[in-house]
């Protein structure tokens, strides 16, 4: 029976929906590995994103917070607002106390990954803050420490991401995930499939 992994995001300006989008293809690329895109609800009205010139939601579906219960792993992005995760990812784990009950997402692996809008904006203490979610949730954190090999001392060029997981720079919106930052993303997931992959083989 495959292993079900679902990527679960919330992106203003497309930035984290592009890391999830290469963070898919490479949890795809292991064999017995179904994997899905997910995104959370917008909690802002949409006079305030015009204003905020925020594009459109792609066509990406929304997840209930019962559906988390279906994956056998999850990986979570989000920006960063003030070095934590934006509100509206935050509201959308607010709302998983029946889980948490429940304990149904305990021992199931998880992963983070994330958008800065500068280099001192939270590459760090963006997912860790964001691993209490996890830790009462009874998850296991699945960070991708230095398994990037090189790109991880990469210093000659601006990268984001960190031993906790994916991440790129926003800037002023105008700048996209780099090719290296997009090469990050890809080996996250596939790394994390391997591991969700062997944790339900030993279930």
């Amino acid at each position: 029976m495959a292993t079900k992994v679902y990527i679960v995001y919330y992106s203003m300006y497309g930035h984290v929906e592009k890391l999830a989008e290469e963070i898919k293809k490479g949890a795809s690329s292991v064999e017995g590995v179904e994997v899905k895109l997910w995104q959370v609800s917008e909690t802002l009205p949409e006079e305030v994103l015009a204003k905020m010139s925020a594009p459109p939601k792609s066509d990406v579906p929304i997840i209930t917070p019962k559906e988390l219960a279906e994956a056998d792993g999850l990986i979570f992005g989000f920006p960063t607002r003030f070095g934590m995760m934006a509100a509206q990812f935050k509201a959308f784990l607010d709302a998983t106390g029946s889980l948490w009950r429940m304990q149904q997402l305990a021992g199931k692996p998880a992963g983070i990954f994330y958008s800065t809008g500068s280099q001192g904006g939270g590459q760090e203490t963006t997912p860790l803050t964001a691993i209490t979610q996890l830790v009462h949730h009874g998850m296991i954190f699945v960070p991708i420490g230095y398994t990037f090999g090189a790109g991880m001392f990469e210093m000659e060029r601006v990268k984001g991401g960190s031993p906790y997981g994916a991440g790129t720079f926003a800037g002023d919106g105008s700048r996209c995930p780099t090719e290296l930052e997009l090469e990050q993303a890809f080996h996250q997931g596939k790394y994390f499939a391997v591991i969700a992959k062997k944790l339900k083989g030993s279930a």
